[in-house]
């Protein structure tokens, strides 16, 4: 096996593992990934079992998609075991914690803000809220029979785009990163039965998915989200009704558990200093309210988490 480097004018490099034996430029442990002056980041993997690249790795500020080509990946995703279809895309921020069981074929694309932010171009692609920092723990897409190729051609476009100099390869990257983006918020959109609703009740069912992510360690109440949409309780959830059928309290109270969850399984931090961190009044308010939604104390839940991890990893290595 070889590296081909293609140098690029506006990123410091382009790099790709070819496999010399191939026909013509096939890709074996596909790796492309460019840097910028100003700290863009873009990456493009295509991962199996013997080569999981940089899954596992989270890089600050990055956002990234799985696209699963077979049902044979089995992931870890906070505590909680995975095993997503073919095709399903799985959206992930640097927060998500990702642990491999067993990996499959897997395409991975992730870039940065510095390349690409979501929010500032939200009017662009509309997936903030939904496809990334939402109050879902890991949002995903099924890419139908009938769209297949259309990704396809996609993801061929982009690694064509990736290898190019030119002073257009940013733009272009960018709008194929745009593309991949408003193809996936349609079909999540499609899956969950949200065409039905005006796209204005959408909008506020997306930004108030972004300010639960933005604010859910200080405000717990759905009175305190309706204010900062300007609607009341009652219309916040009567939009979330016609959604998901999820209530915006539960939406709140799920990114409370799940970043919970985080903390006790990947942090030393007591489970004081962790209610602290979560806006509540007193550890006895967050026990209450872990013991609620979980069935056990914050205590015995770590302990279950790193006694599961230890039986994982018999010979005591870490990650």
């Amino acid at each position: 096996m070889q590296l081909a480097s293609v140098p690029a004018d506006t990123f410091g490099m382009v790099c790709c593992s070819i496999d010399p034996t191939g026909p013509g430029t096939t890709c074996f442990n596909l790796n492309m990934e460019i840097t910028g002056k100003t700290n863009e980041y873009l990456l493009l993997e295509t991962l199996h079992a013997d080569y999981t690249g940089q899954l596992e790795s989270p890089r600050s500020q990055a956002l990234s998609i799985l696209w699963p080509l077979d049902d044979q990946t089995i992931l870890t995703i906070d505590t909680v075991r995975h095993q997503p279809e073919p095709h399903q895309l799985l959206f992930l921020t640097e927060f998500h914690r990702v642990k491999v069981e067993q990996l499959g074929q897997v395409r991975l694309l992730r870039f940065n803000r510095a390349f690409y932010c979501i929010i500032d171009h939200d009017t662009e692609v509309g997936c903030k809220g939904i496809l990334f920092f939402g109050a879902e723990d890991l949002p995903t897409v099924r890419i139908p029979e009938a769209e297949q190729r259309k990704f396809e051609l996609l993801w061929e476009v982009f690694l064509t785009e990736m290898k190019s100099s030119d002073h257009l390869q940013v733009a272009m990257l960018q709008m194929l990163l745009k593309r991949m983006l408003i193809l996936s918020t349609r079909l999540h959109k499609e899956q969950h039965q949200a065409e039905a609703m005006g796209q204005g009740q959408f909008d506020v069912i997306r930004e108030f998915n972004f300010l639960v992510e933005k604010h859910f360690r200080q405000k717990h109440k759905v009175a305190d989200y309706a204010a900062m949409l300007y609607k009341s309780p009652k219309t916040l959830s009567n939009y979330f009704a016609r959604y998901n059928q999820e209530t915006p309290l539960h939406m709140i109270q799920h990114r409370i558990l799940l970043e919970a969850h985080r903390l006790l399984a990947h942090s030393t931090l007591p489970v004081n200093e962790i209610a602290d961190q979560l806006g509540f009044a007193d550890v006895q308010a967050f026990s209450r309210f872990f013991r609620r939604k979980e069935g056990c104390a914050p205590s015995l839940y770590r302990e279950k988490t790193r006694t599961a991890g230890r039986n994982a990893n018999p010979a005591g290595n870490t990650a």
